[in-house]
């Protein structure tokens, strides 16, 4: 039974000064690009988000050749998301005693990527869920080889 694979890595920027609606708009332009194109697309965009973005793409490809040895060349973005996170409120002092509200909104974004290069489907045993798993065994059989060309075992 073969069984699409599910192996991304993922980067995680929490409580980005900035809305999400601004973010959403950057985010967009570079979902399902590879990895080299989204950086050249981010540089040369004039947003603000795009500098926060930027360093999030950077350390997802780190995260991947770290991790688990992918090359940033085959790497993809497989997903990428902002959601809006909580408003920072201060109070802005005002004429005669009165006081303004700033609400300063935030957000987080998740970039994913993937690796093209690997086989999506895995080859899955669907009869493992049925086979009984013994962890505790009472014996070990070990074979030794000897150059003598005699073979004998142990228990």
């Amino acid at each position: 039974m073969l069984k699409k694979s599910k192996m991304e890595v993922y980067a995680l920027g929490q409580y980005i000064p900035m809305s999400a609606h601004k973010a959403r708009r950057v985010i967009d332009q570079i979902r399902g690009r590879s990895y080299e194109e989204t950086l050249i697309i981010l540089e040369l965009m004039p947003y603000r988000a795009c500098y926060h973005i930027l360093k999030l793409v950077y350390s997802a490809a780190a995260n991947a050749s770290y991790n688990l040895g992918w090359n940033e060349g085959n790497l993809v973005i497989s997903k990428a998301e902002v959601n809006k996170g909580t408003n920072m409120k201060k109070l802005k002092p005002k004429a005669r005693g009165r006081s303004f509200p700033i609400k300063k909104p935030t957000c987080h974004i998740s970039i994913g990527v993937k690796d093209i290069s690997i086989n999506e489907y895995v080859k899955i045993n669907y009869l493992r869920g049925f086979k009984k798993t013994n962890w505790k065994q009472k014996s070990t059989d070990i074979t030794y080889y000897d150059n003598s060309e005699e073979i004998w075992d142990k228990k």
